[in-house]
Parts: structure tokens; C-alpha cells; sequence
């Protein structure tokens, strides 16, 4: 069988990035080129000028009577047997969503963290995050910014939980696609990828913050919430799609007899 491989998706992401970087920063289009033929050069060597493949055990056969002669089945959409669309079984909504809220809760203690290490405020990391929205934080010292501001912490809490549940369902609908190695996709990857479009943008969408972020603990959150959130999506039961069952059924058409039809 075909080898599994990953560079089509960097490739893609690279494309998305560089034409991202029009309306964000430079610098974000020349990762995403960089990624693009990363992924491109990867992705030809893998077939080309041999295609790459793996060994797929092989099912014992048992001989079974000829059939007698007659008309051919044909195989028909939406009944079971017919061609698949990969990935045939996926999480559930609500993985992605208990994802979301376990990566954002490994992230806001690591940010808590920081500020108690390098401030010794647990309120710091939270009004840079709010002074995205809240002008008057963005022009105050490292001692208003170390005190507690119940409408920053609101405006905090707000802007991360939406983060995180929006990154928790992007999680359970990307990691059916990597069936192998869905943990490290979503610890190491993804937010590597993520952590280089911040860099790049964050000029822009928050400049109190890039002006006063360590690096070095922002990676740290980032990984803190892919394992965390990973970890939960991947051992979340899968349930199959719909793919296979009649038009019908889908279309969530009920009426007596109907599946007798």
C-alpha cells in the first residue's frame, strides 16, 4: 500500500501562510513559502522516482463455493461496501470541546506560573492577554499590570476560552486525519506552526504583548495545551460517519416505512 505522509498537509498550511502573510507580515509569507516547498520537495520524493510503500498484512482467505451464475451486483451509495471518504470514523464535537477546555486550563496554569516567577503576580499574564481589547493596558508599568482588574480578568478569561474551544475543535477534526501519531501532531506540530504565525503577527494583533512576552514560557503553554488537548481527543471514542446510510437517513427524512422502501 501507499506509504502514509504528512507533507501534502505542510505544504498546504505553507500555502496558507503565505498568503496570510498579505494581510498580516511579511515574515509570515516567507515561513509559509518556506514550508510550502518544504512540503512539495517532500511530497514529490515520495513518489517520485519510485513511489514510497509499506508491507499490509494479509487477511487468510478461505476459500469460498463459486456462486452460480447471474447478474452482477453492483455496489450502490450508501450501502455498506461502497467507496469510503477517509476519514471514515471521526471524534465527536464534544472531544474537541473537552480538548479545548483541558488544553486552556494546562495554559492558563503555566501562565499563572510566569507571572508568580518573574512578577510575583498572578495577574500579570492576564491583563497582557486583556490588553489586546483594553486600551488603557497598554500603556501601563509592569506594577498596574502586576495588580488585580476585575475587567481585565473578565476580558481574559473571555478571549482564552473562546480560544481554546475554537482550537479544540479544530484538534478533533484534524486528528482523525493523522491516525498514527495524533498526540505529537497536536504537542509538537501543531504548535510549533502556531507559535511561528504569533511571532510573525503579533506586532499587529497584540503589540503590549510582544513587546513584553517570554518566548520561552509561551512555547511552553503552547505545548502544555497540544498534549493536554490532544491527549483527551485522542482517547476520546471515535464514532462512524454517515457516509455509508441512504440519503434519506441523512437528510434526517422520517416517515412510516420509509426504510422499508
Amino acid at each position: 500500500m501507499p506509504a502514509p505522509t504528512a507533507w501534502p498537509m505542510i505544504a498546504a498550511f505553507g500555502l496558507g501562510f503565505a498568503f496570510m502573510g498579505l494581510l498580516t507580515n511579511a515574515v509570515v509569507s516567507a515561513v509559509g513559502l518556506a514550508m510550502f516547498v518544504a512540503g512539495a520537495v517532500g511530497w514529490f520524493r515520495e513518489v517520485l522516482p519510485v513511489e514510497h510503500r509499506e508491507p499490509v498484512p494479509l487477511a487468510t482467505i478461505v476459500p469460498v463455493p463459486r456462486p452460480a451464475r447471474g447478474p452482477v451486483k453492483r455496489m450502490e451509495a450508501g450501502v455498506e461496501g461502497h467507496r469510503a471518504r477517509l476519514p471514515v470514523a471521526i471524534y465527536p464535537y464534544s472531544a474537541g470541546l473537552r480538548g479545548g477546555i483541558a488544553g486552556g486550563g494546562a495554559m492558563a496554569v503555566l501562565a499563572i506560573a510566569y507571572g508568580l516567577v518573574a512578577y510575583g503576580s498572578p495577574w500579570y499574564a492576564i491583563n497582557i492577554l486583556a490588553a489586546a481589547v483594553l486600551t488603557d493596558l497598554a500603556s501601563a508599568d509592569a506594577a498596574t499590570l502586576a495588580t488585580f482588574n476585575a475587567v481585565a480578568f473578565g476580558v481574559a478569561c473571555m478571549i482564552h476560552a473562546v480560544g481554546s474551544v475554537l482550537i479544540g475543535l479544530l484538534y478533533g477534526v484534524l486528528l482523525p486525519m493523522l491516525p498514527r501519531r495524533p498526540v505529537l501532531f497536536s504537542s509538537v506540530v501543531a504548535p510549533l506552526l502556531w507559535t511561528s504565525l504569533i511571532w510573525a503577527s503579533l506586532d499587529v494583533l497584540n503589540p503590549v504583548l510582544d513587546e513584553r512576552i517570554d518566548w520561552r514560557w509561551f512555547i511552553a503553554s503552547q505545548v502544555a495545551f497540544g498534549i493536554a488537548a490532544g491527549a483527551v481527543v485522542a482517547r476520546s471514542e471515535r464514532i462512524a460517519t454517515l457516509q455509508h446510510l441512504p440519503l434519506r437517513v441523512r437528510a434526517g427524512i422520517e416517515a412510516s416505512g420509509l426504510e422499508d422502501a
